[in-house]
């Protein structure tokens, strides 16, 4: 597979501005780490390698173990290896990335609200918005991930 486009090169401005709202992301009370789980989480669903290599490495060189992000696409499953906070996020993450077929129904967001003020719940769907606009350049342009690169 090879790249089809540079669209940082083409759409610079396109591109700082996705940046911006990433730096949003990264400034708000969210942790990083819960926002790292949730972008590995939604890449997963959208079947990103570029970002699924990313978003692993950036959760390893943050202390997580490999076990645990080897189960972020079986959190539901993973008992009490990922928190409260953690298993809301990525459930509200999977219904908002997967809108077409749930409409985000109500219990979703009550479950999210249980555990999200509503700054962080606005926040956090932000942070979802954002992954799965790269998540579709990536694809879309066929970024090539960081560990094809190296091999």
């Amino acid at each position: 597979m090879s790249k089809r486009l540079d669209y940082n090169q083409i759409a610079p401005a396109g591109a700082k501005a996705l940046g911006g709202v990433y730096g949003y992301i990264m400034q708000s009370s969210l942790p990083s780490v819960l926002v790292d789980l949730v972008y590995l989480r939604i890449s997963q669903i959208n079947n990103c390698a570029y970002c699924l290599d990313m978003h692993t490495r950036d959760l390893m060189k943050k202390g997580q173990k490999i076990e645990k992000i080897a189960l972020v696409q079986a959190w539901a499953e993973a008992g009490n290896l990922f928190d409260e906070r953690e298993r809301a996020a990525l459930a509200w993450a999977e219904t908002v990335t997967r809108v077409a077929e749930t409409n985000v129904p109500n219990e979703a967001y009550e479950a999210a609200r249980a555990v999200f003020d509503e700054r962080e719940l606005v926040d956090l769907t932000i942070a979802i918005g954002l992954m799965n606009t790269y998540n579709r350049m990536a694809i879309s342009f066929r970024n090539t991930p960081q560990a094809a690169l190296e091999s």
